[in-house]
């Protein structure tokens, strides 16, 4: 691939990046299954951490007032710069992985493979980050009590709602991720990240793995949620990140440039 952009911008041209995305779908779907569990349990901490620090931010905050929630987007983006810039198997940002599936540089059996190991990996750390802030005691004061607005919010979604929530949503993901590929430093990456991600949870979207972390995290708090509303939220906002994410932007860039 080229190195020259027409643009005179230091970053990859739309073709080189779909070029690299699908690249590295095929190295994901390479990794051992021991490989892909450890790096989706960090994601799912990684991500956790993010949900942590947001909560940490509406604390006390006004959960409708968009300069609060645009903030509480910006650290949430901790968790996405972690998982990029660290290195980690993140189950919404691997729905780019469809366009090394459709052109059959990996098998569809391979891509269910690492999107199941990812999710369950990313549920394990997520989860369990949750569980240690349950222990910190941090949820004992207001951090818990915003924790649980936050849980009681999502749990009460009705489907449709939800599932439409994690379409939008991952669209933004993953196009955060696109993003990154176009830079070439570390510093690029963290401001590719930054404004999709923020713009999620401005808009109050749905993340299936953020989920994970913060409605546990809520009802350590003592949320009151249950657990057959917990698993709803997760089923239709996890089909939402798919379509968003696999439909919305992988197979739109794939038919755009690598047709």
């Amino acid at each position: 691939m080229s190195d020259t952009n027409p643009t005179g911008l230091d970053a990859y041209k739309p073709a080189e990046i779909a070029h690299l995305v699908e690249t590295a779908g095929v190295a994901k779907a390479g990794l051992s299954a021991a490989q892909t569990l450890t790096l989706a349990v960090l994601a799912g901490a990684f991500i956790g951490f993010g949900g942590a620090a947001y909560t940490m931010v509406m604390t006390g905050a006004d959960a409708g007032f968009g300069p609060a929630r645009f903030l509480g987007g910006v650290v949430f983006s901790l968790g996405l710069i972690l998982v990029i810039v660290g290195g980690a198997e993140l189950f919404t940002g691997n729905a780019l992985m469809v366009m090394a599936a459709v052109d059959r540089r990996i098998t569809l059996a391979a891509l269910l493979r690492n999107w199941g190991l990812v999710y369950l990996g990313n549920l394990l750390g997520a989860v369990g980050l949750a569980l240690a802030f349950g222990l910190s005691g941090l949820l004992d004061g207001p951090m818990g009590e915003t924790a649980q607005t936050i849980a009681r919010g999502k749990a009460a979604l009705e489907p449709g709602a939800a599932f439409m929530r994690g379409v939008l949503c991952n669209a933004l993901v993953c196009l955060a991720v696109w993003l990154t590929f176009a830079a070439r430093t570390a510093a690029g990456k963290i401001l590719a990240i930054l404004w999709p991600i923020s713009g999620f949870v401005l808009l109050g979207l749905e993340h299936s793995v953020a989920n994970m972390y913060l409605i546990p995290q809520g009802m350590l708090a003592g949320a009151g949620v249950t657990f057959g509303a917990a698993l709803s939220n997760l089923l239709w906002v996890t089909l939402g990140n798919i379509l968003g994410g696999a439909g919305g932007v992988a197979l739109a860039y794939r038919f755009a440039y690598l047709r």
